[in-house]
């Protein structure tokens, strides 16, 4: 069984795959139309999240005229993905995809609020209004995910999945959300996007110019290595509780889809591996790898996995 996954690994294109590679990787293993159903609910998903950040990388802020455009983006989004579920309507492809993999209208609904809150704020005014926020940022996209990778297949009919969706997806979720917002804290700068919550900036006596100046390349003062360490110790619990539960959740997936949700961790698991809160220099050069180093990492997930 090894040698077919290995031979699925073969034909993935590291060095292309640029939109949620991880996922996307991850969801190599599963048969074709499964994959194809993932990729169609992130790209439109994706395109709604690119609207809103591409406007702020830009103007730093949004209007009210264009927060009633973007509103009305997502209203649309949702109207039709309710209508789909609902089984009112039989065009396009996510509508389909929605109907045919059985896609629960949650996930899309706790995205749409998230799109809602980009819309509306700048930034989290505490690191509990990001981890609520996470929910819909994270956990929703992430529970799609998990759902098409627990569905089982009975003549061709799709199943639901045999286990709670949100609760296997919160902790990795989460876990890879605050991996995440590490990894591009440069980026997301340099585009003038925060994650980093208002009340830790001010617990470790930081300002937004005092981030900014860091992503520029200053110099990295220890209070900005504390408010790191101390996401990155946040970081750890939810990556502790990701074992458990994907230790709770294999026995119920065919060993492909328990290899599948093992290679999403562990691409995340490298990424945090790479944190140095003491002397790193948290560039999106130190903390991104290579296509390589993604590569090795899947092909010793395949390696190392018990069938």
């Amino acid at each position: 069984m090894k040698e077919q996954y290995l031979a699925m690994f073969e034909r993935i294109n590291f060095n292309k795959i640029l939109d949620h590679p991880n996922i996307l990787i991850a969801a190599s293993f599963w048969e074709e139309e499964r994959y194809l159903a993932a990729k169609t609910c992130y790209k439109y998903m994706r395109a709604i999240d690119d609207l809103i950040d591409c406007h702020k990388s830009v103007h730093g802020r949004i209007s009210q005229d264009e927060k009633k455009s973007f509103l009305r983006h997502v209203q649309s989004w949702m109207a039709m993905a309710k209508d789909a579920e609902n089984d009112l309507t039989g065009n396009g492809e996510l509508n389909e995809t929605i109907r045919k993999f059985h896609i629960p209208h949650w996930p899309l609904e706790a995205f749409a609020k998230a799109m809602i809150y980009d819309i509306d704020n700048t930034g989290f005014r505490t690191l509990d209004n990001f981890l609520t926020y996470s929910q819909g940022a994270s956990v929703a996209p992430a529970s799609i995910f998990v759902h098409l990778n627990g569905l089982t297949c009975n003549q061709e009919e799709y199943m639901a999945p045999a286990f709670d969706v949100k609760e296997a997806a919160t902790p990795c979720a989460i876990f890879s959300y605050l991996v995440h917002i590490i990894r591009d804290f440069q980026k997301d700068q340099l585009n003038n996007l925060n994650y980093f919550a208002d009340d830790q900036m001010v617990k470790y006596g930081l300002t937004a110019d005092d981030l900014r100046k860091i992503a520029e390349g200053g110099s990295i003062p220890g209070t900005f290595r504390n408010m790191m360490d101390n996401y990155c110790k946040l970081a750890d619990t939810y990556c502790k509780a990701t074992f458990t539960i994907i230790e709770k959740i294999s026995p119920l997936l065919e060993p492909r889809y328990r290899l599948s949700l093992l290679i999403i961790f562990n691409l995340y698991l490298m990424v945090y591996e790479r944190i140095n809160t003491g002397k790193g220099s948290f560039t999106a050069a130190e903390l991104n790898p290579a296509p390589e180093e993604v590569r090795k990492r899947v092909y010793d997930t395949i390696v190392h996995f018990r069938v």
